[in-house]
């Protein structure tokens, strides 16, 4: 077997590392059918992962349900890595840090110079800070190698 289960400091330099890689977010629908979409997302200091999302949207709502997720970050360049963490999530509709993580998550996609547009479009009423405070992680590095 090539590959390693990263460590904990591995899992988090890949899920930090630049260029930033979107992060594919897996709920599941209220007839039990999975649902996925794809995220930008940042982590904070406590470990947790960040993302924005709309209340009304079904990633919203059915966070809203379950109050569960998992996400998926890949890189998809030899020798390829991925990591999958999973656990409950917390819904924040407080704009003050909507907006914040907003910010944040839009310039670490885009470029800091475009941090307050993402703020501002993203940042608005009916808009949804989630954090998916990490209870499981499956990692693998170097699958190919």
């Amino acid at each position: 077997m090539a590959y390693h289960r990263m460590s904990e400091a591995e899992v988090r330099d890949f899920l930090e590392r630049d260029p930033a890689r979107p992060a594919i977010l897996g709920t599941t629908r209220k007839d039990g059918r999975p649902h996925l979409a794809p995220m930008w997302y940042a982590l904070d200091s406590d470990g947790s992962i960040c993302f924005n999302t709309g209340a009304d949207t079904l990633k919203g709502r059915t966070l809203r349900r379950t109050g569960y997720a998992v996400l998926t970050v890949q890189d998809d360049r030899p020798p390829f890595s991925f990591v999958t963490v999973q656990g409950p999530v917390e819904l924040v509709d407080d704009l003050e840090q909507v907006r914040r993580w907003a910010g944040m998550i839009g310039g670490r996609y885009m470029g800091a110079d475009r941090a307050g547009e993402y703020a501002a479009r993203n940042g608005v009423p009916g808009e949804l800070l989630v954090r998916l405070r990490v209870n499981h992680t499956v990692s693998a590095a170097d699958v190919a190698d």
